[in-house]
């Protein structure tokens, strides 16, 4: 039976803001004064931004009245203090540690816990994550399942990590060099896909066997919480928020990127239960971010974090239609018969570049191209994650070549209707239908790290 509660929005539009349609002509200009990287397109020239949903969400009314009590008091403020409280109380750890987003968390966990010979485990690196590791001096290890790395593969829960490849590192390099063990939760690169509960309790028993910490990436927790609630057994009668409290009770601390699962634009967390870390934290913290009480946002943005997590927690509909409509766009896809990866995410639906564009060799940024082609076709702005976003081998510093070669399709939270999702699956279908024709690109310029975002390319 059709469940009539996830048919429409949860919400009402209570403001609208205008989005300007461009002519193809505007948009070839365009793409090319960007150096065919999406990421350097001027926001007036895109019409439906499916870049990403880091940031880019709608805030609701309850966030809104919240950002008027904002205590903008440089120490002390009690935004914070209650930004402490809805954490503690949906995740259940024991110190919080605020920063400007998540990337800010991730180089504060990083240089706490790293020391240069170090090895890091993870179900597949993330981009930040992965450089703020190397930084400090480790390398990364990807665990994940190899169906991961299979975007035809039909797997519920394909974020999960190997418990072989985890057993088989800590024999290599022992259990001394490997400080903590990365776990997104969903997986961005594998294509938004989950961990189960169960893999999490094993990874959890396994760590704490070696004395190895588990640190959870916790941007999109609640998505990975609504999957466990839809797909593992013993889970379908309860709330988020149970669900949450017990898969972050098998980790020892989170990273937090609150710009997606609290529903913001910008903010962010580090939160641990182990008191020595915390004091490391919070002493880096005002080095690089600010006071420990404010960690580079504004009173009202911790307002604003504390209540859109506390929100979506609580009202199981907002994530559970956030899901759905990400489902929605992925199945007009496969209808179309558009190769993408396999089961849709969370957040985004992933073109797989490597099918769609087979005659175009990965050393030619397949996924590059296809990202522009699309803004091209219709003012729609996707993103690359495959081997641009890879990077390079700091040893050897040749391209990184992932086994997946992705185009991000990224559905903001509540920003776009289904209606978008419709000319979305249009314009992608109508490029698939003259991909004979598209051809590959080479790079013009590209900085030392994360080079996805400014990179600059021409075709061949």
């Amino acid at each position: 039976m059709t469940d009539i509660s996830m048919m429409a929005e949860p919400y009402k539009i209570k403001m609208v803001e205008a989005i300007r349609m461009t002519t193809r002509a505007e948009r070839e200009k365009a793409i090319r004064k960007a150096g065919y990287n999406t990421f350097l397109l001027r926001s007036e020239d895109v019409w439906i931004d499916l870049l990403t949903d880091s940031g880019t969400a709608a805030m609701s009314d309850y966030q809104w009245a919240g950002m008027m009590l904002g205590d903008e008091a440089y120490a002390g403020s009690r935004n914070f203090y209650f930004l402490e409280e809805v954490v503690r109380d949906i995740m259940g750890y024991k110190h919080l540690v605020p920063t400007h987003q998540g990337r800010g968390a991730e180089h504060i966990l990083s240089q706490s816990l790293i020391k240069k010979g170090d090895h890091v485990a993870g179900n597949m690196y993330f981009t930040t994550t992965r450089l703020h590791q190397e930084m400090a001096g480790a390398s990364f290890h990807d665990i994940i399942i190899d169906e991961a790395h299979k975007p035809s593969v039909e797997h519920p829960f394909k974020g999960n990590v190997d418990i072989g490849k985890l057993e088989d590192l800590i024999k290599e390099f022992g259990a001394d060099k490997i400080p903590y063990v990365a776990i997104g939760a969903p997986v961005n690169m594998a294509g938004g896909q989950p961990i189960s509960m169960e893999n999490m309790k094993e990874v959890s028993r396994l760590c704490r066997k070696n004395g190895i910490k588990v640190v959870l990436d916790a941007a999109r927790v609640l998505e990975n919480c609504w999957f466990i609630k839809q797909r593992e057994k013993g889970y379908e009668k309860k709330s988020l928020k149970d669900i949450c409290r017990e898969l972050c009770s098998h980790t020892d601390a989170c990273t937090m990127s609150a710009k997606k699962d609290a529903y913001v634009n910008i903010g962010g967390w580090l939160a641990m239960n182990d008191d020595k870390f915390f004091t490391k934290a919070k002493e880096l913290v005002v080095v690089y971010e600010g006071l420990h009480t404010y960690g580079g946002m504004a009173g009202r943005d911790m307002e604003a974090v504390a209540r859109g997590f506390k929100e979506a927690t609580e009202n199981e509909y907002i994530v559970g239609w956030r899901v759905r409509q990400v489902e929605y766009l992925g199945n007009k896809l496969i209808d179309a018969g558009i190769p993408i990866v396999h089961p849709i995410g969370g957040h985004a639906v992933f073109l797989d570049a490597k099918a769609f564009l087979p005659h175009i060799p990965q050393e030619e940024y397949p996924a590059q191209m296809l990202a522009a082609e699309i803004y091209v076709e219709s003012g729609v702005r996707t993103m690359e994650r495959g081997i641009v976003s890879a990077g390079r081998d700091p040893a050897t510093g040749k391209n990184r070549t992932p086994k997946l070669e992705l185009v991000r399709v990224t559905i903001p939270r509540r920003a776009y209707t289904n209606s978008h999702m419709d000319v979305t699956a249009l314009a992608i279908e109508n490029v698939w239908k003259r991909r004979d024709a598209i051809k590959g690109l080479k790079i013009t310029y590209e900085p030392e790290a994360l080079r996805f975002f400014q990179a600059r390319f021409e075709p061949v």
